[in-house]
């Protein structure tokens, strides 16, 4: 593996981000939340922060998004640090071969989400984190999370037209916690999980932010010399984002890719060479599997040039 200090990641960076402009096969962004179909198809961002602190960016890397499933990482962080191994009793740790938004696998499983990156998962994450807080103090708990990851406390927010938009189209959503709620795996009050899970989900970062947010996972657990969580959690929870954090195309992000990463429908996506760098992508056109399409080819490209799958042979 290539060490970062013999790589010209600056150029590697700019490339890519020119050699995605030209790509003609964008994917279709995400129509079933209205806000997110207004993003213009054309948008492409990138940052890699290093673990020596370097940040090299390219394109839209300084414009926010909707981060949408990528508040998943941080929600599950949050929850495993209030009831720690606790949570596996109600959220299952295998991928799940399905849709994000599936409710097959529910009716024979008892109600116990396949793992917490697709929406059933996560809403039973927010029903844990209501456990204890009210939906405004979960709110604000993850805010001030994500901003302090980031070291960001003024421009990352929930973008209130798109929590708006989420309650009023969420549908499938509303039905997945209902059918929990039937097998006694949502506690709460259903309306005041989801509101809590769509604000999640509205979070507005830009690349930027999100690789300097994801760096505690790339640092076992670690930002700047403070702890955010265990070493052992850090690894635990990069092993379901390379597992499971790209739904029914974790398998095939896996085998192109090769690093722990979660996406979401607004078209970013976090991905971790641990030790090494933290990456964020973000171009809104989307896969069939609800993947952004040039964020994972962007990936594919910098892994190739950089070494940095976490199957490569090292030293």
């Amino acid at each position: 593996m290539p060490d970062t200090e013999t790589l010209d990641l600056g150029a590697i960076v700019t490339a890519i981000a020119a050699e995605m402009q030209a790509e003609t096969e964008r994917g279709t962004v995400a129509s079933y939340i209205p806000p997110l179909a207004q993003v213009p198809v054309g948008k492409f961002g990138i940052a890699v922060v290093l673990a020596d602190g370097a940040v090299h960016i390219g394109g839209d890397a300084d414009e926010a998004f909707s981060i949408q499933s990528i508040s998943k990482v941080f929600a599950l962080t949050l929850a495993l640090g209030a009831v720690g191994d606790q949570l596996w009793s109600r959220v299952g740790r295998e991928p799940s071969g399905s849709a994000f938004n599936s409710i097959v696998q529910l009716e024979t499983e008892q109600g116990i989400p396949r793992n917490p990156f697709i929406n059933a998962g996560a809403i039973v994450v927010c029903d844990v984190l209501l456990g204890r807080l009210q939906p405004r103090e979960a709110i604000g708990q993850m805010l001030r999370f994500v901003r302090e990851l980031a070291g960001d406390d003024d421009t990352i927010g929930i973008d209130g037209t798109v929590a708006r938009a989420e309650q009023e189209t969420g549908f499938r959503n509303i039905a997945l916690a209902n059918y929990m709620r039937a097998f006694g795996n949502i506690r709460g009050e259903t309306g005041l999980v989801l509101g809590t899970y769509f604000h999640f989900c509205a979070l507005a970062m830009s690349c930027r932010q999100l690789a300097m947010a994801g760096r505690f996972l790339m640092g076992g657990g670690r930002v700047d010399g403070h702890r955010v969580i265990t070493e052992k959690r850090a690894r635990r929870i990069n092993a379901l984002m390379m597992s499971c954090g790209h739904y029914d195309n974790s398998g095939d992000f896996a085998y192109r890719i090769g690093l722990p990463g979660k996406s979401g429908v607004g078209g970013g996506i976090l991905a971790v060479a641990p030790g090494i760098a933290s990456i964020a992508v973000w171009s809104p056109g989307l896969n069939e599997a609800g993947n952004s399409h040039l964020g994972q080819l962007a990936l594919e490209r910098l892994v190739q040039r950089t070494g940095w799958s976490v199957f490569e042979p090292r030293g």
